[in-house]
């Protein structure tokens, strides 16, 4: 389950979104997010489930893919859509035990709830898939830059996010490498009583640590052979540069935006 995990990994490609400056697949991702809490309707969600599928048609990667990517943090989003339709209060009441309650207003919550968390995912892992390391590096470190002014440290910073988005896919990897292992010798992780699962997975938590440490230690001995001393005096090879596609790029948001609030008022 944790090898489909999408956040952090990234798949070659030529689409549109691939081609896409990564200062604006990051603009526009953080804007998608914002437009997500702006829906309040089943027009506006609808809405935005048609976008993301067109971006994820423009990206040329397989939807079932994506579908595959949600699966590790279903329980997660399970979890907290339950936690809102029980403690949601307002409309016809189905059921009711003390503090608990199912409601109309709140199995319509728990339905929104579910509808943001799997558009903010797939918003996040479409920036991810389709942007490079370097890139996205670059990109952030582009949008920081203003903050280096007043002594932020906005190349470090990047180096830093980038790092650690980056080691997510492999931390699974090895997680799931660890959980293999146990398997083989006998271990189960789906079966028993929940103490007995916390119990299972904690035997996972040492060579993982040790594993993360031991990477960290080869990637700083590694970029200290290579000289670096931090971006002061570093140039780039590759220089980002807005074109004719991103300015689309940014009307096709302004677009989307209008349509999101007509549709928050009509609803």
């Amino acid at each position: 389950m944790l090898d489909k995990l999408l956040l952090g990994r990234y798949i070659k490609g030529d689409s549109l979104i691939h081609r896409l400056d990564p200062r604006t697949k990051l603009l526009a991702t953080f804007y998608f997010i914002f437009l997500v809490f702006l829906a309040n309707n089943w027009m506006g969600y609808l809405f935005l489930v048609l976008v993301a599928l067109t971006l994820v048609l423009l990206s040329k990667i397989s939807i079932s893919f994506f579908l595959n990517g949600i699966k590790p943090m279903i329980w997660l989003i399970l979890f907290t859509v339950a936690f809102q339709i029980l403690f949601s209060t307002g409309g016809t009441v189905y059921f009711h035990l003390g503090p608990l309650a199912i409601t109309s207003a709140g199995i319509v919550s728990g339905i929104f709830i579910f509808l943001r968390l799997v558009l903010i995912i797939i918003f996040s892992t479409i920036l991810t898939l389709t942007t490079a390391p370097l890139e996205l590096t670059d990109g952030i470190e582009h949008l920081l830059r203003p903050l280096a002014k007043f002594g932020f440290p906005s190349h470090e910073i990047a180096l830093m996010l980038s790092i650690a988005l980056r080691y997510v896919p492999t931390l699974m990897d090895e997680a799931q490498k660890i959980m293999n292992a146990q398997r083989s010798r006998g271990v189960e992780f789906n079966e028993g009583s929940f103490m007995d699962r916390i119990k299972a997975i904690i035997p996972i938590l040492i060579p993982l640590f040790v594993s993360a440490f031991n990477r960290a230690e080869e990637m700083a001995n590694a970029m200290e052979a290579r000289g670096y001393r931090g971006g002061e005096g570093r140039t780039k090879y590759r220089q980002l540069s807005y074109e004719r596609i991103d300015a689309l790029a940014v009307l096709a948001l302004i677009l989307i935006t209008a349509v999101l609030i007509g549709l928050r008022f009509l609803g």
